[in-house]
């Protein structure tokens, strides 16, 4: 065999390795990959990077429009994941099989004729035109038949569990919205329950939002896609919601006279864990320093509670213990924001104002 062969088979195996592997790390390995040179990492960082910034260029002042373009984003970066895959592990084992030549019948006569038995091995089309003579040939031309089998099985699975843990999500942001407003806010949920008289049942909402953060920390940081899943309902968001919940169980920590102190507290401690490993993960490094909002805006914020009939603790120390805690994860909390393009929320990346129907 000549060097040049000998070339072509080292990096065809090594491309069939490193796509696999990504396959591996991507799906079926159940937690966040470390390692940031995968095929998979660079579509979809490479996308996302433009994606915004086309969306915005095309629907520059029509929100729901630009929304329903950012929407498309993730369905398509797991259509273009599997394609990178294929077209990889076919071009990895076209030059295998360019190494092998003299083994397939008739011999392939340039390094894409080979391409095109590996892409016929690998999808199990098997035209028969070139056919694999000999025992290394033949060994590879069924790996790629099971390559090409593991890949479509695995994806397939990978594709139904995204789906059904993004119902399940979206089935909690749905039944939030309804008791903290459109979209969701810490001081929503409390004027809400104040004004139908539910604050006593607010302990088992807590309850319910820990098992709701430890299931989106585990389920987004296993499969990262899932944080582009945008919601199927307008002005709501994962990010957004998490936010508010953080900010929900710190009003009652710090602000609030109420019963689901020891509930609050238990799922303060889980958000900020998320939003630390989330953050890490996907948006890297804070924007801001600090609680990221004014005490003009806290003094706001307990203003609506007060007229709303809850009962609150002192202001003033109230305000240094919350501007303390909220300093531990707005800044993350903010540049998640800021990197999944989210709507605007109450005290969140693009802030909307304070007022009376938030």
């Amino acid at each position: 065999m000549a060097l040049a062969d000998i070339a072509m088979l080292v990096v065809g195996i090594a491309a069939i390795a490193l796509a696999l592997l990504d396959v591996f790390q991507s799906v079926v390995l159940p937690r966040a990959a470390t390692f940031t040179y995968r095929f998979s990492f660079i579509v979809w960082r490479g996308l996302w990077m433009l994606w915004p910034a086309v969306a915005s260029r095309i629907y520059p002042r029509e929100s729901p429009r630009r929304e329903d373009l950012l929407a498309t984003f993730a369905p398509f970066a797991l259509i273009a994941m599997v394609a990178v895959w294929i077209i990889v592990l076919v071009l990895g084992y076209g030059a295998i099989f360019w190494a092998l030549r003299a083994e397939l019948t008739p011999a392939p006569q340039s390094y894409w004729d080979a391409a095109y038995f590996s892409g016929t091995s690998l999808l199990t089309i098997g035209f028969g035109d070139i056919v694999a003579r000999h025992g290394a040939a033949r060994f590879v031309s069924l790996c790629a038949a099971a390559s090409g089998l593991g890949v479509f099985a695995i994806t397939t699975a990978f594709l139904f569990a995204i789906f059904g843990t993004f119902q399940r999500r979206e089935a909690f942001i749905v039944a939030f919205s309804a008791r903290a407003g459109s979209p969701p806010s810490g001081t929503g949920l409390f004027e809400v329950a104040a004004k139908t008289q539910t604050l006593d049942a607010l302990g088992g909402v807590m309850k319910d939002a820990q098992d709701w953060i430890a299931a989106l920390m585990e389920s987004h940081l296993a499969y990262p896609v899932l944080g582009f899943f945008r919601s199927s309902h307008d002005e709501v968001s994962w990010v957004g919601t998490l936010g508010a919940l953080l900010d929900a169980a710190l009003l009652a920590m710090t602000t609030l006279e109420l019963p689901c102190f020891g509930e609050a507290r238990i799922c303060f401690a889980i958000g900020r864990h998320a939003v630390h490993d989330l953050g890490r993960y996907f948006a890297r490094s804070p924007l801001v320093d600090g609680p990221g909002i004014t005490r003009e805006e806290f003094d706001r914020a307990c203003d609506r509670l007060a007229s709303s009939g809850c009962a609150m603790r002192d202001r003033d120390a109230a305000w240094l213990d919350f501007a303390r805690m909220r300093a531990e994860y707005a800044g993350q909390l903010n540049a998640m924001a800021r990197f999944f393009q989210i709507p605007p929320v109450q005290w969140i990346g693009e802030r909307a104002a304070l007022s009376p129907h938030h």
